[in-house]
């Protein structure tokens, strides 16, 4: 890994992808990073071996810049860095919402782009990350980000058209799992159970559930079906879920962050 990498305003998800680099075979002397905070660059440098730089001194001196600022401070970014840019770097941007044609428009005419959601399991190195070129990303452009972003977990290439969905469901998806364990660990509350014996119950099938989905072949309704016995407790759950439109409210909820993925790309911040 001979090219270096500039990770700019590394938080959580950016210093999990830097660890997840260096796990990787990445040298950390060949990672820059960038921090609003001096405290947290160095912070960055003390864990990890990595070199703190300024935004100006990673566009000059990085090879790939990976840009993981929150999606309402992009235009800022690219207007210190459109003129140390060249068009030979490659970008890579992980706010969601914003196409690369937002970058594309700002910098350099040719400079390759690519656009990547990513979700908080990079932080465990099992995160979905959904991989979309821009107009003058080449294939070894793509498979740069996808070197990367292997590092902490899985990758998958989707055309940009598709990446408002995928922010909805890959990029937000963990939120949805974890506030349906908070609902039926209060559920076995309710049913006599402590709390912490509860949340175990339902982390390990939550992982069991998923590692089958993942290894079986099987279709989910068949998984489900392999549950649920006739006239059984299951089946009684699955009637009250229906009755109740949990399916319904999921397809709605979903459809209403795809919707707000839609109005980041368009500046709405409220």
């Amino acid at each position: 890994m001979s090219q270096k990498v500039a990770v700019l305003g590394t938080g959580k998800i950016g210093e999990a992808l830097l660890s997840g680099m260096i796990r990787g075979g990445w040298a950390p002397a060949d990672l820059l990073v960038t921090a609003r905070r001096p405290e947290r660059a160095e912070e960055l440098r003390a864990r990890h071996g990595v070199t703190p730089v300024s935004n100006t001194e990673a566009a000059k001196g990085a090879d790939t810049l990976i840009l993981t600022v929150k999606p309402q401070d992009m235009g800022a970014l690219l207007d210190e860095l459109a003129p140390h840019v060249p068009a030979d770097r490659l970008i890579i941007s992980g706010a969601a919402g914003i196409p690369t044609s937002f970058f594309e428009e700002r910098l350099a005419e040719g400079t390759p782009v690519v656009r990547v959601m990513t979700n908080t399991p990079a932080l465990v190195d099992e995160a979905m990350s959904v991989i979309s070129p821009g107009s003058h990303a080449t294939e070894e452009h793509v498979a740069t980000a996808e070197e990367i972003f292997g590092a902490v977990g899985q990758t998958l290439r989707v055309p940009e058209s598709q990446q408002d969905a995928c922010t909805a469901l890959s990029g937000s998806g963990p939120a949805y799992f974890f506030y349906l364990v908070e609902a039926m660990t209060d559920a076995g509350i309710l049913l006599g159970l402590p709390r912490d014996k509860a949340h175990e119950l339902i982390v390990q099938s939550a992982i069991g559930a998923a590692t089958m989905l993942r290894d079986s072949g099987e279709h989910p309704v068949k998984l489900r079906e392999n549950v649920t016995s006739p006239a059984g407790t299951t089946i009684n759950a699955i009637r009250e879920l229906e009755n109740h439109g949990v399916r319904a409210a999921l397809i709605a909820a979903l459809e209403a962050a795809r919707d707000r993925s839609r109005e980041l790309a368009s500046g709405k911040k409220d």
